[in-house]
């Protein structure tokens, strides 16, 4: 169950409370594991809508890894194999917990997924109960994975329409009584997903696990979610979880600001800058997206006929792109065939503006102001028509 829609997992700064020194006071987390080969790079993220750099990372060697940190209150991370899909949760706080057991892996096109079911980590009952709370969501992968499974035919033969654009298959298609059956199931099942989310968060208001609960379970928060965070209790609100509910669903406008400069590296190896992008530039549109994004391909077409009319009066557009794999950026890249200046980002952009979803796009004038932020479609070509009339 990759994505409910806001209900599902997409991670997208750093949480500021960690300290990485170590310290017998800290965290310690000790790996011991089988299945992955010596060399290989293992990372702690935190869980957070923003994008975020690693907790800590450490190299396997004899299936051994290390980590060690302090925090001020407890946090929630992830473990993961860098560069790979799969994680384990668990509670970062003060003491030694231990990991052990049997990674594998299996190999998926151009990535690797990493399975850490066979992996036990004791030694912290936060962690026991992190791990208790997020159950919800495995079991609603299974329930996800076996409707996906009942009608993978369908919706097959709806993309294969698509891609043929045969208006009269898919019309016919759209309209069989299969289709709409899944269109049926995937209702309730949101339904559901919504639901059963909402008791777990609830269960848990009046202290830190309901707000972390809510980071958890979703992929970003929006105004409309005001109604949960308004649930939680006093404590809870005040929390560090709470703290970050509440700045996300309200959070500071931008517009108006000066965006923050930052350095990029070009494919060539060479290193760029935002300043030097946007040169003699009259408005610049920073674009942050990723191969696998279909809202972020879907507005490729409308950026491109903006591109076209504007580019010679002045106009940029800058795509930093949060893919975790070069190849599938490049591909993207090489169907795409975009003409203005692409870049790989490694976290620290997407971190530095705060991206807490994809597209996420901001349009700064030559002076560097932000002068709006997430305009896409017809909203952007109206806006663009404005200032270059």
């Amino acid at each position: 169950m990759k994505n409910f829609r806001k209900f599902g997992t997409m991670l997208i700064g750093v949480c500021s409370m960690i300290s990485c020194t170590s310290n017998p006071d800290g965290f310690i987390i000790e790996g011991d594991v089988e299945g992955l080969p010596d060399g290989t790079v293992v990372q702690l993220y935190p869980v957070c809508h923003e994008s975020s750099s690693p907790i800590a990372t450490d190299t396997l060697q004899d299936g051994k890894f290390l980590f060690e940190g302090q925090v001020e209150e407890p946090l929630a991370a992830r473990l993961i194999v860098k560069d790979g899909y799969g994680s384990t949760s668990l509670m970062l706080s003060k003491g030694k917990q231990t990991l052990t057991g049997q990674i594998t892996s299996q190999k998926q096109e151009n990535n690797v997924s990493y399975d850490f079911q066979q992996v036990d980590l004791s030694g912290s009952e936060l962690t026991d109960r992190y791990r208790s709370l997020m159950e919800v969501r495995n079991k609603l992968d299974s329930i996800y994975n076996e409707k996906s499974k009942r009608y993978e035919q369908i919706y097959a033969a709806v993309n294969a329409a698509r891609q043929k654009q045969n208006q009269t298959l898919i019309d016919s298609l759209l309209q069989c009584a299969e289709y709409k059956e899944a269109v049926r199931a995937d209702s309730l099942f949101f339904v559901k997903v919504k639901d059963s989310y909402h008791k777990v968060i609830m269960d848990n208001k009046d202290s830190f696990w309901g707000p972390l609960m809510l980071i958890s379970l979703t992929t970003y928060l929006t105004e409309a979610d005001s109604t949960w965070y308004k649930e939680f209790s006093q404590e809870a609100q005040n929390s560090y979880y709470g703290k970050m509910v509440k700045n996300e669903i309200w959070p500071a406008e931008k517009k108006g600001l000066q965006a923050p400069d930052f350095q990029v590296t070009a494919s060539n190896g060479e290193q760029t800058s935002l300043k030097e992008l946007s040169a003699n530039k009259k408005y610049i549109l920073i674009d942050f997206w990723a191969s696998w994004c279909k809202p972020c391909r879907k507005e490729i077409p409308n950026l491109k006929k903006l591109y076209e009319l504007y580019a010679a009066k002045g106009f940029q557009i800058i795509s930093i792109s949060i893919d975790k794999k070069e190849k599938e950026w490049q591909k993207a890249l090489d169907e795409e065939q975009l003409s203005w200046p692409n870049f790989l980002d490694n976290g620290e952009v997407a971190s530095l503006y705060k991206v807490k979803f994809i597209p996420t796009m901001y349009l700064i004038d030559e002076q560097g102001t932000i002068v709006c932020e997430n305009l896409k479609g017809e909203e952007l070509s109206n806006k663009l028509a404005e200032l270059f009339k």
